[in-house]
């Protein structure tokens, strides 16, 4: 493997890579990223709702209850009806939205404290 030192940054306390945030023990989200997808409309079709969806699971460890949020969103997007945006999809479609915002910092395991899985 060849490592081009003119593309590694060294000495940096934030680290901007792949949407992420990486500081020391700690991950966050681009908050640049989301604002980009914060300023889109409601999807009006399947092809923009698998776009967000795609999106918003790119983060999806950073959401709690993820799955369970996109569950709607996703069964519109299987189904060979109409596209249609009930008021439960809205409403999870703004969760999801709210919880992109919201995003905690993740944080490295110290492995030096006992745990249990």
């Amino acid at each position: 493997m060849k490592i081009l030192l003119k593309k590694c940054k060294f000495g940096f306390e934030e680290l901007k890579a792949l949407g992420h945030i990486a500081s020391g023990l700690t991950l966050g989200i681009d908050k640049n990223k989301v604002a980009a997808v914060l300023l889109k409309p409601i999807p009006q079709n399947k092809k923009e709702m698998m776009s967000f969806l795609g999106f918003a699971s790119y983060y999806r460890q950073h959401l709690k209850d993820f799955a369970i949020l996109a569950k709607s969103l996703y069964r519109i997007c299987d189904q060979p009806t109409v596209f249609e945006m009930t008021q439960e999809r809205i409403k999870a479609y703004e969760k999801i939205r709210k919880a992109l915002t919201e995003a905690p910092l993740l944080l490295m395991p110290d492995w030096n404290i006992p745990s249990k899985l």
